[in-house]
């Protein structure tokens, strides 16, 4: 009987230009994947699947576009590249946002209005235990001036919530939190994700 031909271990590409990089690299790496941080679009041609991790929302896309990296993202996420943004990393993907810089860009692909800071300034961060659907214990949850969902598409599937408002939402291939997994010590987020990457 023929042996089965082993699988590639994918490779999870994590933005590095700006934001919680080495928090999402280590997770990954703990689930068994290759993590490698990205900052210009030779390292992104190698990655099945992308981490836009939490930082400054304006700074990360105007860094993207600074080291060509902006216009790249968008076409390999148009492509269907499986995408995972967390906070900073949600308003990247969104396709609108409310309280934006003037000007400010995403990259876009994710069909929803995201609320900058909705929750409050750095003063304001808190921890919650939500129900994240798929997964069937709590996650806890660390929000750091987080944005939160305030319309979502059709296609959109809601996955949890804080205070009546969407905080982790999927769609096709591109899944989003309002609030950073990588800080605590559960990959079921990153779990969920790869799960995309397949």
């Amino acid at each position: 009987m023929p042996r089965p031909v082993p699988r590639p271990v994918p490779v999870i590409g994590v933005f590095a230009l700006q934001g919680d990089v080495r928090e999402h690299l280590a997770t990954l790496t703990e689930l068994g994947v290759e993590a490698i941080p990205v900052r210009r679009p030779v390292e992104l041609e190698r990655c099945d699947g992308l981490v836009l991790p939490g930082g400054e929302s304006t700074t990360m896309a105007k860094l993207a576009r600074t080291f060509e990296l902006l216009e790249p993202l968008r076409e390999r996420v148009r492509a269907g590249m499986p995408t995972f943004g967390t906070c900073a990393g949600m308003i990247l993907l969104a396709d609108r946002i409310l309280d934006g810089a003037v000007g400010q860009e995403t990259i876009g692909g994710l069909d929803v209005t995201v609320r900058r800071n909705a929750f409050g300034r750095q003063v304001d961060s808190f921890e919650a235990d939500l129900d994240v659907r798929g997964l069937d214990a709590p996650v806890h949850a660390v929000f750091i001036r987080a944005p939160w969902v305030e319309e979502v598409g059709a296609d959109v599937e809601v996955l949890a919530e804080a205070e009546g408002h969407p905080v982790a939402v999927r769609q096709g291939h591109l899944m989003a939190t309002s609030f950073h997994p990588e800080v605590a010590d559960d990959g079921r987020i990153h779990r969920l994700f790869l799960d995309l990457v397949g």
